[in-house]
């Protein structure tokens, strides 16, 4: 069911907001669990822009629910419902706005490291390479082009940023934060689920480039993955139709967005301008798209 109107920041005084990101407004629930409020907020180039992409965060949420599902026998998860009707009354309450758009969690101690896995040479991977040949700490062959599958998926793990870009860092890094055996488990996990959801996504005509992954350990000291997993936001989803290795490719996610804050020349600088409505209205529709491919269902 589509929203009544595009949510763009929640507050309620009743919930303890916990963080409010870029995307997401987090609430306590209880000493045990969390509220994950996906909202229909968009950022580029590191700045939250002051116009909703319209039904957003019903996709992030959704999106998510069904990779959890899907890959619930890799690796537990911290998904307890997407059912507004399931959840407390204080959720309950506020069902208005938070309908098909929040997620009750398990509360977890989280690694403070994005478990990153790349199965094709892009973004800053495709920077780091052009500057030193590798993605952290992996010599890539000589010679490979923008968008290039890589022989395997690779690991390439980085610290967690508040603000600004994450920074890549190589699994030795990664293992003095979390210690090596974590570090291990994380990344022969994180390389399992990539593998996996990978192959399912190419069969629906969607090529994941490469994604980032969350992990946390709750209250029984089991690790579990958290946040959002596989959605448009974490993900980088093309579409394998118009594929061509040696140039930038169109993604199914915020690209209408960039484009069009490059094409008025944007300093980069907040705050963010607003956009045009038929570039939101563009970028709803890539978001629709990748989840009705993905999941052959129609949200």
């Amino acid at each position: 069911m589509a929203s009544v109107a595009p949510v763009v920041q929640t507050s309620f005084t009743d919930l303890k907001l916990l963080r409010r990101g870029k995307v997401r407004d987090v609430y306590e629930v209880d000493e045990d669990r969390l509220l994950i409020v996906a909202t229909d907020r968009i950022s580029a180039f590191d700045s939250v822009s002051p116009t909703p992409i319209e039904r957003k965060g019903e996709v992030l949420t959704a999106l998510s629910r069904f990779w959890f599902a899907k890959l619930g026998h890799i690796v537990p998860n911290h998904l307890l419902t997407t059912n507004i009707d399931e959840m407390p009354a204080a959720v309950r309450a506020h069902a208005d706005e938070l309908r098909d758009r929040s997620m009750l969690v398990k509360r977890t101690e989280v690694f403070p490291v994005e478990c990153v896995v790349r199965g094709y040479l892009s973004g800053s991977g495709w920077k780091d390479y052009q500057r030193t040949g590798e993605v952290c700490g992996h010599k890539l062959p000589a010679g490979m082009r923008d968008s290039e599958k890589l022989t395997k998926p690779i690991f390439t793990p980085a610290t967690k940023a508040e603000t600004g870009h994450d920074e890549n860092i190589s699994e030795g890094q990664m293992a003095e934060i979390v210690g090596e055996d974590i570090m291990k488990y994380l990344r022969d996990v994180s390389l399992r689920v990539y593998g996996e959801a990978a192959e399912y996504a190419r069969g629906r005509g969607i090529i994941i480039a490469d994604t980032k992954f969350e992990f946390g350990r709750d209250k029984d000291d089991e690790i579990i993955l958290i946040d959002e997993v596989l959605t448009p936001d974490s993900s980088r989803f093309w579409p394998i139709d118009s594929y061509e290795v040696g140039m930038s490719q169109p993604s199914f996610d915020k690209q209408y967005v960039r484009d069009y804050l490059e094409s008025i020349k944007w300093d980069k600088q907040p705050p963010c301008p607003e956009l045009p409505g038929e570039i939101a209205q563009a970028t709803t529709a890539r978001y629709l798209e990748a989840f009705e491919l993905i999941t052959g269902e129609s949200l």
